[in-house]
């Protein structure tokens, strides 16, 4: 049990700086279609961020209500940013491929 409260924490730290770093870089950055590349990546980290956070949130502590309902909020966010996150990067990849191949 300690070893996966201890990978949850490890990858949630990991997600949350992946998710800061995509956000600084896409808002610095000047060329439109990279920065909605950055900021599909940002989603997804943020995604994936808010899943751990849900499972970390279900699995380590006693099943309260309004501890669940919170986990499958978050959840159900953490999907749904995964997704847009996914679907956006790969959008942003094809139009950085056509543009590259001109």
């Amino acid at each position: 049990m300690y070893v996966i409260q201890l990978i949850l924490t490890l990858l949630i730290c990991l997600t949350s700086i992946s998710s800061v770093f995509f956000s600084f870089r896409s808002r610095r950055t000047k060329n439109m279609l990279q920065r909605g590349l950055l900021a599909a990546r940002t989603n997804i980290c943020m995604g994936l961020l808010l899943i751990l956070i849900a499972v970390f949130q279900m699995t380590m502590f006693t099943g309260s209500t309004l501890r669940v309902i919170i986990g499958a909020i978050l959840l159900a966010l953490g999907v749904f940013n995964l997704f847009a996150g996914l679907r956006n990067h790969g959008h942003f990849n094809r139009l950085l491929a056509h543009e590259g191949a001109k």
